[in-house]
């Protein structure tokens, strides 16, 4: 099952955490604002701990490859 999805009847499109409304978005705006992923993690109970750090590593290869 995939982490994260991207589909047009759910919140236009935007990519979402896998089995919720929840966009992955909303992870790093509350990362920026000095909030914890456990802070993320309780005020949204449907994403789970696995579903956060696959984002979170995914960013960070991504960042590696950008530096590359």
């Amino acid at each position: 099952m995939s982490m994260l999805i991207s589909d047009p009847t759910i919140l236009g499109g935007t990519l979402v955490f896998a089995g919720t409304r929840v966009p992955v978005r909303s992870l790093f705006d509350y990362l920026v604002a000095g909030d914890s992923t456990k802070d993320f993690i309780d005020d949204f109970p449907t994403v789970s701990f696995e579903q956060v750090r696959h984002v979170l590593q995914s960013a960070e290869v991504a960042i590696e490859k950008m530096a590359a």
